[in-house]
């Protein structure tokens, strides 16, 4: 069974492009799902990663926008060839 686990997430600042977030130590993401609305978010990169690494199949609880959602990781985008993270997505899950 996954773990829950809480995540801070906030809502992205459209006004910097990802790699000038990412320059200052943020990771971009998406949230989706059925009969949800994506949003767009960043979070500490460092602090993503360590808690991503302790347990990856577990379910992180995030709140947006005074919206929570209960997520799991279904990707992490890389770039391979500087092993730099790029961007995460996140899906939505049911009860």
């Amino acid at each position: 069974m996954a773990t829950t686990v809480k995540l801070n997430i906030e809502k992205r600042n459209e006004e910097k492009n990802p790699r000038e977030l990412r320059a200052e130590g943020f990771l971009t993401g998406t949230i989706y799902g059925k009969g949800v609305e994506s949003v767009s978010v960043q979070m500490n990169e460092r602090d993503f990663i360590n808690t991503y690494k302790k347990d990856n199949n577990a379910t992180f609880e995030v709140t947006v926008d005074k919206t929570t959602y209960k997520v799991q990781v279904v990707t992490i985008q890389k770039n391979y060839r500087t092993s730099e993270n790029l961007n995460v997505e996140f899906q939505v899950v049911r009860n």
